[in-house]
Parts: structure tokens; sequence; C-alpha cells
């Protein structure tokens, strides 16, 4: 059975360097024979492998180096093979007890997480599903601590380019619908310092309680990087929390340039990171950093009699304690089985290369009837048509079958995105990206 789930997925790699970005056709068919219940018999191994192989081909194809659209995750061969062996031997780390071996293996890369971002000794890293887990915990951080249990005229800030899930983390943490206020941006679309001041100077006159405040390293849409070091000044005079959305651009901070842009993210009280992005992982895994462990700790932790004495171990910590989640997949493999095998150098090189590959992109495509959207700060160009619908431009685009794109309102003007960010995606794909939007653009 796993020989012959091994040959899929070899097959499966091998092939997206000519698979198609995306592909549609003949799907409601597909969906149809899809939709019925299990059956009572056993069934045939190859041919249900086949109906999954031919269901995974259906969509846009997120591990394809041609898929450059949202926030690609190009997903390693190698962490999934950590998955493997952890979905196999399944041993639960929701508490350090059970596997503590496990646990300090994941630990140590949480760990070295923290030191890489600057958080001192007594922070916190713990695995999430994903970036909007990691907001919630974070969010859930700094109410517990900044608010207690009154929430009542409490305020979040954000700009209007920050993540959606900033705003679902604020309602699912039981935040009054009005407690987010959006503060302006500059030109480069990022951040204002001083309207962040202004506003949360206005808002503590008016009675209500500011404890929050969200920057952007790498924005969604355009990919910019809020001014963390002067952000973090105005969160440290006003007395708020100071979180870092980090889920695209935080991994940056690896390599020299990033941390040049991302400096002052080492002042943040909070930082979400996502390893499905950044560290070029499956998705599903993501990531909180919290520079007080015991704040994240009391925001989250509840004792039960019938589970194992909590751990006060640093080193070894009941992740529990430090999440939502009880019951949990053992996450750690899949980002130490990677690192440890092709070295924390090869993800840096990778990085490094995403960021020559954007400042050639942008290079080539200033030469063409394109306006672009600045930057770029780190991997994510940005661009509209000047003469064409950008629409219309972003289908033909796709149609070809090598690329897939995405666009973002931008101030009321629609933009096409392009985000480096796979590992499968090099230099020879970005070339053959510039010549398909040339000539896109032809009449």
């Amino acid at each position: 059975m796993g020989g012959a789930v091994v040959d899929l997925l070899s097959r499966f790699v091998d092939e997206r360097y000519d698979a198609r970005t995306s592909d549609y056709a003949d799907l409601e068919p597909l969906l149809a024979s899809l939709a019925g219940p299990p059956p009572a018999a056993p069934g045939d191994l190859g041919q249900l492998l086949s109906t999954v192989e031919h269901a995974a081909s259906k969509g846009f194809d997120t591990a394809n180096p041609g898929f450059v659209g949202y926030i690609p995750g190009g997903g390693l061969y190698s962490a999934a093979l950590g998955d493997f062996i952890a979905c196999v031997v399944n041993r639960y780390t929701g508490v350090a007890a059970p596997a503590p071996a496990l646990v300090q293996l994941e630990s140590s890369v949480l760990r070295w997480l923290c030191d890489a971002f600057g958080m001192p000794v007594g922070s916190q890293g713990v695995l999430t599903p994903g970036g909007s887990m990691s907001t919630l915990s974070a969010v859930v951080a700094a109410r517990s601590t900044r608010l207690g249990e009154d929430f009542r005229g409490a305020r979040l800030y954000v700009s209007d380019e920050v993540h959606h899930c900033v705003a679902k983390s604020a309602q699912i943490a039981g935040l009054p619908r009005d407690a987010v206020r959006v503060v302006r941006t500059d030109d480069h679309l990022r951040l204002d310092p001083a309207a962040l001041r202004e506003a949360i100077v206005e808002d503590r006159a008016a009675g209500l309680v500011p404890f929050m405040a969200v920057a952007s390293a790498g924005t969604i849409n355009t990919g910019v990087v809020d001014p963390l070091t002067a952000v973090a000044d105005v969160c440290a005079e006003q007395d708020v929390w100071f979180h870092v959305d980090g889920a695209y651009g935080g991994f940056f901070q690896l390599t020299e340039r990033g941390r040049v842009a991302l400096a002052g993210i080492e002042r943040a009280d909070s930082i979400v990171l996502d390893p499905h992005k950044g560290l070029f992982l499956p998705y599903g895994t993501g990531c909180l950093l919290v520079r007080d462990r015991e704040a994240l700790r009391a925001a989250h932790e509840v004792q039960a009699h019938y589970l194992p004495p909590p751990s006060d171990d640093p080193g070894l910590p009941d992740f529990s304690a430090f999440s939502p989640e009880l019951t949990r997949d053992f996450r750690g493999l899949r980002l130490w089985l990677p690192l440890h095998l092709h070295g924390t150098q090869a993800f840096v090189d990778a990085l490094d290369e995403k960021l020559d590959l954007a400042r050639e992109l942008h290079g080539a495509l200033s030469g063409l009837d394109l306006e672009l959207a600045g930057g770029p700060d780190l991997s994510l160009v940005a661009f509209r048509p000047l003469s064409a619908d950008p629409d219309a431009l972003l289908d033909r685009i796709n149609g070809t079958g090598r690329m897939w794109l995405s666009s973002a309102p931008v101030r009321g003007r629609t933009f096409l995105r392009m985000c480096l960010l796979s590992h499968r995606t090099r230099r020879d794909r970005v070339e053959e990206a510039v010549q398909i939007i040339r000539q896109s653009l032809e009449p």
C-alpha cells in the first residue's frame, strides 16, 4: 500500500512542471461521482488512488511552479514524509508527558524561531493549523492581558490593508463589532504611525480602551511592509500590545535583506508566521510566537483532573496550554525533518532567490505598458495594465495554463498580483511569465 502511494506522489511531483496551472474541464461529472457515501464492501486501492489523483488534478494547482496567485504554499516532499511518519507513529503531543522526546523535538524548532525573531528567553512558540488560528490566539492573549474580563470599549487598530483574519479573530474572541478601528495608510499603502497615534489618543480621550495594534510584515494585496519600528514606538508610548502579521513575509527575517526590511519585528509582543508559506511546507502549518509565554499561557490554559500533571519545563511545554487545541496532530515533524535534512541555509538561499526573482520581475515589467504598485518590499509584485482591462488580461494570462495569477483591489482599482514564494518557482518560469504577460498585452 505504501509503495503504491509513494509511486503516485513521485509521479505527481515530477509532473508539476509540465502540468496546467488550472483545470476545470469536465468537473461536474467528477463531482457527481464523488458525492455518494462510502460502500459497505471493501474497495480496490489502485482504483481509489486513481480517483484521488483525478480529483487532485481539478481546480488551480498550488504545487505548480507557475502558481503565483494569492500566497503560494509549495509543499515540500520531505515535509510530507514527516507527516507520513507522524500519522503512522500517532503519538500524542498536546501535552508533554505522553511523548516527551517528540515534544522536545518540536520545541527545539520553536526555540530556534523565537531566537531568529529576537524574542527573549521567556518567549513561547506554538504551531497551529494556520495564520488565522495563530491570530486568534494572539488576540485572545492581548485581550486577556490588557482588558481582563471587561471588553467594553475595547479598541484594536489595523490598516485597511491588513488580512481579514484579524477582524474575524476579534469577532470570535467576543469583542464588540466596533472594536476594530481601521487606521489610514500612507501613499505607499503602509500603516501610518502618526494616524495610529492620533486614533489611540482620540479613543482614549473618549473613554475607550486601546489594547492592541496590528502591523503587517508583507500585506496580502501588494506585499508592502509597514514601518514596524515606528509602529513599535507608538505601541510602547501608548502601552498597547504590538502584533505583527508575518504570515506571508515573516520568514524573510532569515535572510540578511529580510532583516533590514523587517527591522522592528523583534519588538513585537506577538508574531504570526506561516511555515506553509515562507518555509514551503504543506498547508496546515502555522506558527505563533509570543514575547511573554506566561501571558499566552494564562489566556489559554485550563486544568483537568484526567490530564497528566502540567509541565513547567520551558523546553518541554504542554502545547495545549498555549493554544485552543487539546487534541492536535504532531506538527513538529513536518518542520523538524526538512530543517535537519536540508539544513537551514537551504531555506535562506531559497528565500534569497525569491527576493532576487521579484526584483528581476519588477524590472522586466516596468518596461511594459503597465502601472506597478511600487516595491517590491519582499517577493510580491502587483501591477495593472495602462490601456487594457485588468480582468481580461488576467483571464488571458491564466488561460495559457502556464501561469496562475490572482488579483486584488487597491484603492478601488484592480491590480494583478504575482507572489514568488514556491520552492518550485525558479528563474526560467519567471522569465516565461514575463513573456506571457507581454504577449497577453498585445491587441
